[in-house]
């Protein structure tokens, strides 16, 4: 959907903006799929390698992190080597990715419905992980938050975890535009 609203400061100015919901398994196999469709999303922005770069990985590991933390479904996470089935499920469940393009900036919020971290502050400090049996680094937060300009990250015990980010981008020119 791309909607043109002209901005209350300078009536003369619009802004575009685009939006999209995605809905899957928590399946380790769209993990790839996640970060493609996110990629995909932001493309017609026309994105330096690096800022696609930076967004896939953070997709990436947020993505991951609900698979694996959320639903503790870590089938094909193995250790480095080890083939296990990627399409197997421990715990049943989704994981919700919306986006949202405003001017230059990209908003992303992914959501699990799983079972949410007891503490965040905690799971956000490098080097931390509950899974080391399966070789985690425990640096996802830590590269969400260096890849990203924003993190927010929002979480309950048996109700889910909601992460929030965002990224300016540097090539919006076709969405900010005077008539």
């Amino acid at each position: 959907m791309i909607e043109i609203k002209q901005t209350e400061k300078n009536p003369e100015t619009r802004i575009a903006k685009n939006e999209m919901a995605l809905e899957f398994d928590a399946i380790s196999s769209n993990e790839s799929f996640a970060r493609v469709a996110v990629a995909a999303f932001v493309a017609p922005l026309n994105p330096t390698v690096e800022e696609m770069a930076d967004i896939k990985t953070a997709v990436s590991e947020a993505v991951t992190n609900a698979i694996i933390h959320g639903y503790e479904n870590i089938y094909g996470y193995g250790k480095h080597g080890e083939t296990k089935p990627v399409l197997l499920k421990i715990k049943e469940g989704k994981v919700y990715i919306r986006c949202r393009i405003e001017r230059d900036v990209l908003h992303i919020e992914i959501e699990d419905k799983g079972i949410g971290i007891e503490n965040v502050e905690k799971a956000m400090e490098p080097l931390y992980t509950t899974k080391p049996e399966l070789e985690r680094s425990g640096m996802g937060f830590a590269f969400m938050e260096a890849f990203m300009d924003d993190l927010e990250v929002e979480s309950k015990p048996m109700q889910g975890t909601v992460i929030r980010m965002q990224k300016k981008l540097g090539c919006g020119d076709w969405i900010y535009r005077e008539e």
